[in-house]
């Protein structure tokens, strides 16, 4: 196989371990040349190396290689994949601390208290439009595979700006369901399901398990298992009291990201105060520290390990086990011609989702084969899911996208308006000056002069 994937962003350790692990677990994919970039020297050589070692436990022929020229790396290149964060976790947290003093909370949308905050986005943006340059001037037919957030903006922006570009969003939020399937007492051969929307926000449309409909073990599990659960279960669980109270409300099941941290802790009203938080058994907080930037020290530390103990095998830190996500799996049907169904975030061309813009990103289910990539039609949502799509989602990235192409501050601040924890304009107008005044936010301040 001469298939050659350039990952941007390679610098992060766990991300491209697991991207490795998965191209030696796909046997269609051995001697594919796999090249790592990143701007951070010493970050992209300890990955290297590690991920040198890896393929050499597994005993998988890859060509792996490291360089922090990008544009030398996609000549040839038949898939690149983007997971680069541009602006970094500490920039996303000095934007948060100046959040909460204006009194903002998680779970009021993506743009303020999440990471897919405007002040990093905007970072994202201006990487996604270069890499999009460079793709289709370096290595036109590859494809471009979008992994760092924001998934759902920056697939929406990439489709439209870049039609050209052979663009694909991938998340793992819709995993959730698995996790559903668990607490059903489902194994996972024989699990089909239709999980549309937008990504980080999905609603599970359709389950069966070995043909049959498994849909009414939702009800039966609520009314019999549920509170058990919950005694088990941390805070902000993606089967948890407030997803269990949106199915009620609305008819369909939140899967994933839709209602826990990682896409925002929607909808709000879970999350107007900490009394209201823990009668949810909510606590949004805990998870980013703990889990999401907790975990990522902990991988670190480990990693750091493993560098410094050349004897050490990397197959103990990262088993030799495929990691769940889709990217080696949509590599492999496309360059191997081996068709496939997986989820993926595409532009609404053909109406996959009723209810959406044509040219607005949707997370469906796509096809993938030699012939590429093809979004495939859903079961409509409720016109209820639809209309917070609408409020919740859809209108913040119209406006965020629109704010960056014009380099419009006023469309900015009608960005922060949204966040139902904004009270007054001139909370907003707080908000949006000091994070523009933020050290290392020059570019930003310039852009929205």
């Amino acid at each position: 196989m001469s298939t050659r994937i350039v990952v941007i962003g390679a610098g992060s350790a766990m991300f491209s371990l697991s991207l490795v692990r998965d191209f030696c677990l796909t046997p269609a994919l051995a001697g594919s040349t796999v090249v790592f970039v990143d701007v951070d020297g010493d970050r992209l050589r300890a990955v290297h190396a590690l991920c040198v070692r890896y393929a050499a436990e597994v005993g998988i022929p890859l060509r792996l290689e490291q360089t922090d020229d990008r544009r030398a790396a996609l000549a040839g290149a038949d898939f690149v994949i983007n997971t680069a964060l541009v602006a970094g976790h500490r920039r996303l947290q000095e934007g948060w601390a100046v959040a909460r003093r204006h009194g903002y909370r998680f779970g009021g949308s993506l743009h303020v208290m999440h990471d897919e905050a405007f002040w990093i986005n905007f970072h994202q943006f201006r990487l996604f439009d270069a890499l999009a340059r460079d793709v289709l001037d370096i290595c036109p037919q590859a494809w471009f595979l979008l992994v760092a957030n924001p998934v759902l903006a920056g697939t929406t922006w990439l489709g439209r700006t870049w039609p050209q570009l052979k663009v694909v969003g991938l998340c793992h939020g819709f995993s959730g369901v698995f996790h559903l399937a668990e607490a059903l007492g489902l194994d996972r051969a024989g699990l089909h399901f239709e999980i549309p929307g937008v990504n980080h926000f999905v609603w599970l449309t359709r389950l069966t398990h070995q043909g049959r409909d498994v849909l009414p073990l939702i009800d039966e599990w609520i009314a019999s298992e549920a509170a058990e659960f919950w005694t088990r279960c941390g805070p902000s669980d993606g089967l948890g009291p407030a997803p269990v109270d949106l199915y009620r409300r609305f008819g369909r099941f939140p899967i994933g990201d839709t209602a826990t941290p990682g896409g925002g802790s929607w909808p709000p009203w879970y999350h107007w105060d900490e009394a209201t938080e823990r009668t949810w058994q909510e606590d949004p907080e805990a998870w980013w520290r703990d889990v999401y930037f907790g975990e990522a020290e902990r991988t670190i530390g480990r990693i750091r390990a493993l560098v410094e103990d050349p004897s050490a095998r990397v197959t103990e830190l990262i088993p030799p086990e495929k990691s769940g996500e889709v990217m080696v799996e949509l590599i492999e049907a496309i360059a191997c011609d081996a068709p496939r169904t997986l989820v993926g975030n595409v532009l609404n061309a053909e109406g996959f989702v009723a209810g959406i813009p044509r040219d607005f990103a949707v997370e469906v289910p796509v096809t993938a084969d030699g012939r590429g990539v093809r979004g495939n039609a859903t079961t409509p949502l409720p016109r209820a899911v639809l209309a917070r799509l609408w409020r919740d989602r859809l209108a913040p990235v119209e406006l965020e996208l629109a704010a960056y192409a014009q380099g419009s501050r006023e469309l900015l601040r009608q960005l922060i308006l949204t966040d139902p924890f904004t009270r007054s304009l001139a909370q907003a107008d707080a908000l949006l000056e000091d994070v523009l005044a933020l050290p290392g936010q020059e570019a930003l301040r310039e852009h929205y002069r």
